[in-house]
Parts: C-alpha cells; sequence; structure tokens
C-alpha cells in the first residue's frame, strides 16, 4: 500500500471534545468560537502532517438512522445540545469548506458509519486509512491498514497500540461494548457487567459473545469476582446482548452518495477563509493570511528547507506575487511581439506555455502561447481565440513561424512546467525544441518526490503560499466546460500569464534548494532533464497492436469467464453474485463450512485476495473465484481497452510516459499502463504477442538481467555476492547451495525456486512470516533460512542494518546516482508505519538506483541512434526492460550495439549483463 494514506476526520467528536476540553472563546460581540478554532487548529496540524493525503471531515446529521429503528431509546439520554456549541457548527463547516477539505454529513447514515464504509473502500483499493478521532468505539475499524490518532492526545493506535490500551484486540471491541454498554449512547449492554468484568469475561473466554455464550458453562470456571454468577445474567440478556453488539457495530457496506475519488483536498479559499477569521477574530491566522501566508499559516511547511531562513524567503515570495504590481500583457500588435522576440533572442532561457484545445497531445490544437523572462513579467499571444465577438489575433502559422528560430536555438535554454507536453504539441506542428530544458515539475520531482504533488498548482501553494487560477473557474466544469479557444481573451490572458509567473518564480526557489541538497542538482541535469525528450519521442513513435488477436483474446477470455461462473455455481450450489464479498463469504464459510483463516475488523470472515490464496490451495471455489476475478481484469483492461487506444491518425497506440509520479524514480504509464501487464502467465505473454512490429521491421527486447540483485551486491559490498555475479554464476543457484548446505551441482528445482524467493524477499524486506507464506513452510523454517542467509552474505545483513540507521538520522537514503528518497514514517511511533519504512529504506535504493541505471541508458541509447545508421526506434520502456522497433536485416547487429551499450550506462562493483532478443511481436522478442 504505497500510496498516501487517506485521512478520515471525526468532525462530530473533536466538536465536542473540543467544546468540553478547551477553554471557552468568544468574540467582542458574544460569539462562541473555542470549538471551531480547536478543532480548525487540528485540522491544519493533520493538514501539515498528511501533506499528500487525500482528506474529508465526517459530522452527523442529525435525524434517524437504521440504530433508532432497532432501538427506541438509542441516544435517548443524551442532554440536548449546548446552545454555545449549537452556534458554532455552521462557522466550523465553513472554516472546513475555505480549508478545502472535504466535508460529509449524509443524512440518514451516522458519522461513524460514513468512516467505517470509507476506510473499507480505501483498504479494498490498497490504500491505508487515518481515522482521526478520540471516540473509542472507532478501534473496532482498526487493522494492518487502519490506524486510528487521536490529535488531541497525541496518541497514534495501531492494532498493538488498541490491545495495549484496552487489554484486547480492535477485533473484540464490540463485543467489549456490547457487554458492558454505553451511557454516551445508551447502548444497553448486560446489567451487572461493566468495564472490569468485559475485559476478564472476553480475555477469559478468548472470543466474543459467540464464544461465550457456545459455552456459558465455561464461564463459571473462569475464577474472577461474580463469575460463577454470571452466566444466568448473560443468559437471560442474550438478546439485549446481542442487540447491544447490532448498535455498537459500526457498519462498512454503507451506499454513500460520494467515493474515495471526491475526497481530494482543494485550495483552501483564501478569501473566505479570510472573511471568516474576520469575523471569528482569529487575529493570528488572519495575519498570516494577509502577510502572505498559506492556509493561515505564517508559511507553508516544506521539503528540504533550512529552518527560518527559507520560511522568510517564501512568505515574501508569497507576498511579492499576491499583492505587488504585476506586468501581464495580452499581445494584440505585431509590433509588439516583435519586441518581445528581440529581447528573447538576447537572453540565455526563456519561458514558454502552450494554451491548447486538449491534454492529449495528439488532439491538441494550439490556442495561444505565454512567454516570460522574468518573475512579475509575461505576455500571452493569443492565436486561436474564436467565440462570438473575439477580436482578431495573429494567425498561428506566422506566430509559430516567427518563433521557430527561438525554440529551435540550443543556445537558449527553456523553462517550464511539464514541458514534455509542449514539445510533442509543438512536433505535431513540425517543430522541435532545442536548448537545455528546465522543468519545475521535475526540480520538485528530484527535490522531495513523496513530498508534495508537482502540479503546478500544488506547487504555487506549498512554494509560493499562492492560489492559482483554476481552469475550471475560468471555463466551467462538467459536460458544459469550455475548452480554451471560447475563453474571453481578457480572462485567457490573465490566467496564461499566471502560468509563466508562477513558473518563474518556482524556478527561481527550487533550483537553488537543488544545489544546496547532495548531489540532486546532478541528478536533475544527468538524467531527468536529458529524458524529456526522449520520452517524447518515444510516446510520438508509438507501437503497433494486432487488434484482430486481441478480438480473438478477447473472446476467448469471455467464454473462459462464463465457463469459470458456471463452474462456481455448481460449486457453491447455487448461484451468486461472484463481485460480491457478502455473498460469497456466506458461501464460503456457511453453507460449504469451510475453516475461517482471518476475519475483518468487525469479526466477519475475511474474502480478500490473499485470504482465497491461501484457501485455494485445498478449495475449488477459491481457486475458481480467484481466476475469474483475474480473466475479468484482464479483458476490461487490456484485450479489451487497448484496441480503443490506437490513434486513428498514426494506427499506434502511444502510452504516456510519467517522470514525477513513483517515489523511487521509476518511470510509470498510462493510457495503457505498460507496468501492469502481466510477465510471468500465459495470458501475460498472449496479450505481449499483440504488440508488433510493422511488416519489415522486428520488435527488439533488451532487459537488465537480475538488476536489482546486482545493485545489492554493490551497496553491501558482500564477498559471497560479488564473487557469485563476477564468476557468472547462477545467482539462486549460488545462494540456494549456500542456504541450504547442498554442492551446487546438486541443488533441486525447489531448492532454486525457494533460494530465488529469498534472493528477492529480502531487498523488498520480507520477514520471515512473508517468506514463509510465499514458500507454504513453517514460520519457524523461514527464519532458519534467512538466518542462514545471513550467515553466508554477511554483509548484506550489514548494509541493511546500516541503511535502517542511516534512514533514521537523516530521514532519507540515495541511490547510487545521489537521488535521495525520503521515508518520513522511519520514526514513526506507530510500529506498523515504521516498519513499512524501513522495509522501504532497504529496497528504496536497489529500485531507485535501478530506475536511474535505466534513464541513463535510454538517453545514451537514444542519443546514438540519433547519429547512428541504424533503422530503428524506441518504442517502449518496461520495468527494466527496452523495446525497440528495427528493420529486419539489421535486429541482429543492432541487438549487439545496444546490448553493450545498455551494459555501460553505469559501472558498479559486479558487471551489468542485458539478454537482447529479437521477434515479430513482443512476447517471441522477450
Amino acid at each position: 500500500m504505497a500510496d498516501a494514506p487517506i485521512v478520515l476526520v471525526d468532525g462530530s467528536a473533536y466538536l465536542y471534545r473540543a467544546f468540553h476540553a478547551l477553554p471557552p472563546l468568544s468574540t467582542s460581540t458574544g460569539e462562541p468560537t473555542g470549538a471551531v478554532r480547536g478543532v480548525v487548529a487540528m485540522l491544519k496540524s493533520l493538514i501539515r502532517q498528511y501533506p499528500q493525503s487525500p482528506m474529508a471531515v465526517v459530522f452527523d446529521a442529525g435525524g434517524s438512522t437504521f440504530r433508532d429503528e432497532l432501538f427506541e431509546q438509542y441516544k435517548a439520554h443524551r442532554p440536548p445540545m449546548p446552545d454555545d456549541l449549537r452556534a458554532q457548527i455552521e462557522p466550523l463547516h465553513e472554516c472546513v469548506k475555505a480549508l478545502g477539505i472535504p466535508l460529509l454529513c449524509i443524512e440518514g447514515v451516522e458519522a461513524d458509519d460514513v468512516i467505517g464504509t470509507l476506510a473499507r473502500m480505501a483498504t479494498e483499493q490498497g490504500r491505508d486509512a487515518i481515522i482521526s478521532t478520540g471516540d473509542k468505539d472507532m478501534a473496532q475499524l482498526v487493522n494492518e491498514h487502519i490506524t486510528m490518532v487521536n490529535t488531541m492526545k497525541n496518541e497514534t493506535l495501531d492494532v498493538a497500540g488498541v490491545e495495549e490500551k484496552f487489554g484486547i484486540p480492535p477485533r473484540l471491541i464490540i463485543d467489549y461494548l456490547a457487554l458492558m454498554g454505553d451511557s454516551v449512547d445508551n447502548i444497553p449492554g448486560v446489567p451487572g457487567v461493566g468495564q472490569k468484568t468485559a475485559l476478564a469475561l472476553l480475555t477469559g473466554m478468548g472470543g466474543g459473545l459467540e464464544t461465550i455464550y457456545d459455552d456459558l458453562e465455561r464461564v463459571t470456571t473462569l475464577g474472577f469476582r461474580g463469575a460463577k454468577t454470571l452466566p444466568k445474567k448473560l443468559e437471560e440478556n442474550r438478546e439485549q446482548a446481542w442487540l447491544s453488539h447490532r448498535l455498537a457495530t459500526i457498519r462498512t457496506d454503507c451506499a454513500l452518495p460520494v467515493g474515495l475519488d471526491e475526497l481530494e483536498i482543494a485550495h483552501p479559499d483564501r478569501e473566505a477563509l479570510m472573511a471568516l477569521y474576520q469575523r471569528l477574530e482569529f487575529k493570528g491566522w488572519l495575519n498570516e493570511l494577509l502577510e502572505g501566508g498559506s492556509e493561515g499559516e505564517p508559511a507553508p511547511d516544506v521539503p528540504s528547507g533550512d529552518g527560518e531562513s527559507d520560511r522568510g524567503a517564501m512568505t515574501s515570495e508569497a507576498t511579492a506575487l499576491a499583492s505587488e504590481h504585476r506586468d501581464y500583457q495580452t499581445l494584440l500588435k505585431w509590433s509588439e511581439f516583435e519586441a518581445w522576440l528581440e529581447r528573447l533572442a538576447e537572453t540565455e532561457a526563456f519561458c514558454f506555455d502552450l494554451e491548447t484545445t486538449s491534454l492529449n497531445y495528439m488532439e491538441a490544437e494550439i490556442v495561444g502561447i505565454g512567454l516570460g523572462l522574468v518573475p512579475g513579467e509575461a505576455v500571452y499571444v493569443p492565436v486561436a481565440h474564436d467565440y462570438l465577438d473575439a477580436p482578431e489575433q495573429f494567425e498561428r502559422e506566422r506566430v509559430l513561424t516567427a518563433l521557430r528560430p527561438l525554440l529551435e536555438n540550443a543556445a537558449i535554454g527553456k523553462i517550464g512546467q511539464n514541458l514534455k507536453y509542449d514539445i510533442e504539441v509543438l512536433a505535431r506542428y513540425g517543430m522541435r525544441v532545442e536548448g537545455a530544458l528546465t522543468d519545475t515539475m521535475l526540480e520538485s520531482y528530484v527535490l522531495n518526490s513523496t513530498a508534495t504533488r508537482h502540479d503546478m498548482d500544488s506547487l504555487a501553494q506549498v512554494w509560493l503560499g499562492h492560489r492559482t487560477i483554476s481552469f475550471e473557474s475560468i471555463a466551467g466544469k462538467g459536460v458544459k466546460q469550455l475548452t480554451f479557444n471560447q475563453v474571453d481573451l481578457e480572462t485567457a490572458g490573465e490566467y496564461a500569464c499566471e502560468d509563466i509567473d508562477v513558473t518563474l518564480r518556482l524556478h527561481a526557489h527550487l533550483r537553488p534548494r537543488l544545489e544546496r541538497e547532495g548531489r540532486l542538482a546532478e541528478v536533475l541535469d544527468t538524467l531527468e532533464r536529458p529524458l524529456i525528450p526522449v520520452l517524447a519521442r518515444m510516446e510520438r513513435t508509438g507501437v503497433s497492436i494486432d487488434t484482430a488477436l486481441l478480438g480473438s483474446q478477447s473472446r476467448e477470455l469471455d467464454e473462459r469467464i462464463r465457463l469459470l461462473e458456471r463452474d462456481a455455481f455448481e460449486q457453491a450450489g447455487r448461484e451468486f453474485n461472484l463481485g460480491s464479498p457478502k455473498q460469497l463469504g456466506e458461501i464460503l464459510f456457511n453453507e460449504l463450512k469451510i475453516p475461517v483463516i482471518k476475519k475483518t475488523p468487525k469479526g466477519a470472515p475475511s474474502t480478500a485476495e490473499a485470504v482465497l490464496e491461501e484457501l485455494a490451495l485445498d478449495y475449488p471455489l477459491p481457486k475458481t473465484i480467484m481466476e475469474h476475478r483475474g480473466l475479468t481484469k484482464l479483458k476490461s483492461t487490456y484485450t479489451d481497452k487497448l484496441p480503443q487506444l490506437i490513434n486513428a491518425a498514426t494506427g499506434r497506440i502511444h502510452t504516456s510516459y510519467h517522470q514525477a509520479v513513483t517515489a523511487t524514480g521509476r518511470l510509470s504509464s498510462s493510457d495503457p499502463n505498460l507496468q501492469n501487464i502481466p510477465v510471468r502467465t500465459e495470458l501475460g505473454r498472449k496479450i505481449r504477442r499483440a504488440f508488433t512490429a510493422e511488416p519489415g521491421y522486428r520488435l527488439v527486447a533488451a532487459d537488465y538481467s537480475q538488476i536489482e540483485l546486482r545493485i545489492m551486491a554493490h551497496l553491501s559490498g558482500d564477498a559471497g555476492l560479488l564473487a557469485a555475479f563476477a564468476e557468472d554464476r547462477d545467482i539462486h543457484t549460488a545462494t540456494a547451495a549456500e542456504v541450504f548446505g547442498t554442492p551446487v551441482e546438486q541443488v533441486t528445482g525447489e531448492q532454486r525456486r525457494s533460494a530465488k524467493a529469498i534472493n528477492f524477499g529480502l531487498i523488498y524486506g520480507m520477514s520471515s512470516w512473508g517468506l514463509s507464506r510465499q514458500l507454504r513452510i513453517e514460520p519457524g523454517q523461514a527464519k532458519v533460512y534467512i538466518e542462514r542467509y545471513f550467515e553466508r552474505y554477511p554483509g548484506v545483513a550489514r548494509y541493511m542494518e546500516q541503511v535502517r540507521a542511516q534512514a533514521a538520522e537523516d530521514g532519507f537514503v540515495e541511490t547510487v546516482s545521489g537521488r535521495r528518497l525520503h521515508v518520513p514514517d522511519i520514526t514513526s511511533s506507530n510500529h506498523n508505519r515504521r516498519q513499512a519504512a524501513e522495509r522501504t529504506a532497504i529496497n528504496a535504493p536497489m529500485q531507485g538506483t535501478a530506475a536511474d541505471i535505466i534513464k541513463r541508458a535510454m538517453i545514451d541509447v537514444d542519443g546514438w541512434l540519433q547519429a547512428s545508421g541504424f533503422d530503428a526506434v524506441m518504442v517502449m520502456q518496461v520495468h527494466d526492460e527496452l523495446i525497440f522497433e528495427v528493420r529486419s536485416e539489421q535486429a541482429d547487429a543492432f541487438m549487439q550495439e545496444v546490448r553493450q551499450r545498455m551494459q555501460e550506462a553505469a559501472r558498479l562493483d559486479v558487471p551489468l549483463l542485458v539478454e537482447a532478443n529479437a521477434g515479430d511481436n513482443w512476447d517471441e522478442a522477450h
């Protein structure tokens, strides 16, 4: 679960607690404000703590819910809300909205159930969730991916923390509440059972209500005071206990009008915040906003800063952008444009940005061009605004012809945000962009890949304390959204000039910081910046797809999916919805009586993928479900979708590569996501067969062999690993011989497979428990294997210990090239988060170094290709593999050359090995 956690705030709980716990405050007119101030301060703290996280604040909407239908007296004893508290609800809601945080208040659903449902949805999508609350009831939701945080007490509870605090694990919290009841919510519980008795009962019986009521007689043997008379009380109140259980259970299956995609934090509404802070007399926060701070803070918390000097600089810059005179012009006279052309020709670098009709560079038409040289000054050159009364503008071709000598001048640098897009659009107009490329998106990414998003709006907020003009604010949204050519010139000019101004100011901030941070400027200048035109060329080239083959594969998959569905119905004994965890759980565990191996936080039998994978070893239905899920995803994601992505003009697929997404420096791709095509399965290979070469050409795939293990040998300096690679031994066989104490020539296939799992598992920080699951052996045996591995390769153990310590001290680790990979949770008080950070710290230098090596290879090979006599182009990059389309008769010679060049992309203490093959399609070449 690599993405930033989703933060869900229990607004109702914090409002009550802030009201009762903090000193009462009020304005000069008598309006109460103490609870509002307390909750807003807490929210601002959460935003700083989780800067990349989606977030929502959830409040009770009032009115009846399903619990009122279950029990008329539910919450009946609660006193009416104090007037001073009720008066603070509206201004608090307004503050939350102005901060840009989604606010949820859903009729008929309690806040707890909204949070429970969203947390469950997050974990199902592979994300961790943070529940920020002071309500003990929420502890029932805590699991390995859901953590509870109480900012008022500075308390973080993971699974171990819940057990330490309450004396029971999260799975028993509901039973705990059901037994002792809850006077606040008027949950009746079992009369005579208080906190101590409930705890003694649950720990003594080793389970919840079901365990207790299945064996009431055993309760008398538990030995605590009152145990002998307790069975009678329990029996007399059986129905009430189970009612209390239902009342105390937080639902995680509510139908909600919002999804996780709608929980992104928006830019704060500065004007609304200023009005609210003025009304509520939050003078400190108001002054900070007036002085240029962001979100009511003196200056934003930023990565890699160096204290107060940075804060002061940023506040000054924010003030400059927000209040100083800005010279923005929309040029409508050719003489004015010519004057700018003269200025641009005399400079070392200028900033430019295209305004277009589409985000898809293959379809985008240029509407106008922004230009700038220094912060505070920018011009917009409109060429294609065509709304009803649009003024006369320059002809697009004339403007591009005038700009061509400047854009294609290699002696003049170009500055921009996401320059690859602009380069690709201009290429469609027959223009090259030459010269040193400076991209503020990549400057931010190299500075700290995980600290913030790297789009312009986010960077302006973080570094300049400035809220940019959003596209939606000038063009609308949804089906009625205007394209840029329909936006009036006055508005378009302000928007385009601000983009230029912000980009130049961001560069002025980010570049000096990169220069101060280790070798980060070198990473940017030698890897990321030179890669921009390489990726742009590769994207424009695209790759051919065999649509007929994909259509055939879709039909085969569809037939197989239907057969699997019938098999599942037959194995289950009835029809059911294969996509419903609830129905599946009912069939597996209630009807087929398959043993429960894991439960959800609510205590229900789990049907998660890992559980089904384990059950599939012994039972046919889970195996059928797993295969059905896999094939359905493969069909919808690839065999059905790939033909839809073919560009009509080129007849090829043009994926988009992203430099500033992953934490480790790896490239990612979308439309299609090439990185997720299965590698080792027959079905994955079939899909690769659909990626083909044009007639007269072949695809050549060149792949780094075991690159991360080779990097581990280099980083750890372990003599055994270095020797194995230097002597070109099979590393997995060599490891098997060491771990199992077997001569190399006697290593079995099973031993080699186990050694491979150990080799790759340990570089990803795998525990003995994880290894035991992968190898299907006892944890104790897995522990022996790992200990034996470290005995044979002590340098690896030393490296892992050193990197943990270094990460804890520095907050980051480095690749061989000097790229920094930040691990902020390495000192977290949350055990699970800290362990995950330690695993990341161990693996990130290897993944990051591998990413750096293949980027260097792409740059070197691309430069060689431009000058070589080969009729060849680079068409794809996937993981540690480069794929080329090469004239058939040149394929053999090309493979020799490209293998050598890729192997020389880095100098390590072990040789790099590249395997290259050719074929008519990707599968044949791989």
